[in-house]
């Protein structure tokens, strides 16, 4: 007898419905999964056949029967242990131990041995593909209800009426009692609100000493979305001012949290108790890490370090300890705010718009120009920890500072800093006329990955339409284009900080003075040095 039920296949950050057909027929005792299955897929049998046992029906290897599952489209590669409720149940309708209609309804759930239903990574993807194909209930594990009902809770802005139910259930006892009509369950919902509002951040900018030029390169990096990199010795700072960037910037929007939600959701990061990510990433991974760590990669391929980091910061503590080949990977994702990766078997695309953060000390020992603490490195021992970074590297860095060692008085002043509440409001005015500057441009696109939302993204033709500038300021740009000390790119770059620069003042027109300091990011000891 022949039956069909329906799942999905995770491909990349999105899924793809997947047929599960099963044949069952007399004959020499064997149980096949075909239609591209990987290790996991394949072991699904004898998870299968334990869970049906257990839950007191017949074993596909109790009797003499040929069982064959077809996953379709089979040149499609399945991964993952979600098949394992679909394949359980279309095996016991196939074989007449169980009756339902299958119609509308998409299963994803691992079994336990003992029919169990244990909760998959990728729900969020599952969900929406289904509320795309008009499915109408979604069974899963219990665990897994709060994060699809989530899915379906961020899609009511767009206008659908469109209704699905997120069943969650405990085990396949469960699952067939429910599909036999002798189980009523109360479809799962979830309240948006409850999850999105008033995100907290674990380090406040208020708490930083001194550093007021260092924050006030944070505030326009936050405001425009600018890559930034700080110099200075060791302990004056740079780490706790990279983990305050966040505490600074605006809250995700709704259609940026399930962005972000829906990658580490893939991933199978998102936290048990909160099936949500409100707030911007933040990602700092130790320099030790590899190439594919950290721009993605694998088998199957898993979103890197710079996807996990979209819509927030990658923060690279001692930046120039890393591998020059890993820093490398980082240029064509820092320029197209994507990441392509392709294998034999994938040609996948991740979304990586972050904002780079690294800190980095003079010389190895520190102290290089340090008029109070002599350094120790010789002179081959500097070049060679400076020869890691690249100038295409740090040609694609906005913003170059350095962070000096902070006085004693400075340290155990009574005098209030700036809070981060306090700072995030002025990046979220500017914030907000980037978004209505890009509004009109952002309307006529279809891709949402092209969009813009920063003055960061802006490519050419947006700078020549945004960015004019006065004769005194252009004048001045070609002096320092034509002397060589700012390329082609820099010059591009310069003019998108000072258009952030005026948006945070509130002006219209980028002025020479917003130059000037756009230039003085660029144009310091630390870029002459690198």
């Amino acid at each position: 007898m022949h039956f069909k039920v329906f799942s999905a296949a995770i491909n990349g950050l999105n899924a793809q419905i997947i047929e599960v057909e099963t044949d069952v027929s007399f004959g020499l005792s064997k149980f096949e999964i075909v239609g591209l299955p990987d290790k996991t897929v394949e072991e699904s049998k004898e998870r299968v056949a334990a869970a049906i046992k257990n839950t007191g029906f017949r074993s596909p290897f109790q009797q003499s029967q040929k069982v064959l599952i077809n996953l379709a489209p089979a040149n499609l590669r399945k991964e993952g242990s979600l098949y394992d409720l679909p394949i359980a149940l279309g095996y016991l309708f196939a074989s007449k131990q169980i009756r339902f209609n299958p119609q509308e309804k998409i299963f994803c759930a691992e079994l336990a041995l003992n029919g169990q239903l244990r909760p998959i990574r990728g729900v969020l993807s599952l969900s929406l593909i289904a509320k795309e194909k008009g499915y109408k209930e979604i069974i899963l594990a219990k665990e897994n209800a709060p994060e699809a009902a989530l899915a379906l809770s961020l899609e009511k802005n767009k206008n659908t009426n469109q209704e699905i139910k997120i069943i969650g259930l405990n085990s396949l006892k469960e699952v067939i009692n429910y599909l036999e009509g002798r189980l009523k369950v109360a479809p799962f919902k979830i309240d948006i609100d409850n999850y999105i509002k008033n995100p907290e951040y674990s380090v406040d900018i208020g708490w930083i000493k001194g550093q007021e030029s260092a924050k006030r390169a944070l505030e326009i990096s936050a405001a425009g979305g600018h890559n930034l990199m700080m110099q200075g010795p060791p302990g004056t700072g740079k780490s706790l001012l990279a983990s305050a960037l966040p505490s600074i910037l605006p809250d995700l929007s709704l259609e940026e949290v399930l962005e972000v939600t829906k990658i580490y959701s893939i991933a199978g990061l998102l936290p048990k108790n909160k099936p949500i990510i409100n707030r911007r990433p933040f990602r700092s991974p130790h320099h030790t890490s590899s190439e594919a760590s950290l721009i993605g990669g694998g088998n199957p391929p898993r979103p890197g370090e710079i996807t996990l980091a979209h819509r927030g910061i990658l923060f690279l503590d001692e930046f120039p300890e890393f591998h020059r080949d890993v820093l490398e990977s980082l240029r064509q994702p820092l320029e197209e705010g994507k990441i392509n990766i392709l294998r034999s078997r994938y040609h996948l695309t991740f979304p990586a718009k972050f904002t780079l953060v690294t800190a980095a000390n003079p010389c190895p020992c520190g102290h290089l120009n340090n008029p109070k603490i002599p350094c120790t490195c010789t002179a081959s021992q500097i070049a060679s920890y400076r020869r890691k970074l690249s100038g295409p590297i740090i040609d694609r860095i906005d913003i170059l500072i350095e962070v000096p060692q902070v006085e004693f008085e400075k340290l155990v002043s009574e005098e209030k800093e700036s809070l981060s509440k306090d700072i995030k409001e002025r990046v979220k005015k500017a914030r907000e006329i980037q978004l209505e500057r890009f509004f009109y441009f952002n309307k006529r696109l279809k891709n949402n990955e092209s969009k813009i939302f920063t003055n960061a993204e802006m490519k050419i033709p947006q700078i020549k339409e945004y960015c004019p500038i006065d004769e005194k300021s252009n004048f001045l740009l070609k002096k320092y284009v034509d002397s060589g000390k700012l390329s082609g790119r820099g010059y591009h770059r310069v003019l998108k900080i000072s258009r952030t620069i005026a948006d945070l003042e509130g002006e219209e027109k980028i002025k020479f003075d917003h130059i000037a300091e756009a230039l003085n990011y660029r144009i310091n000891k630390i870029n002459q040095n690198l």
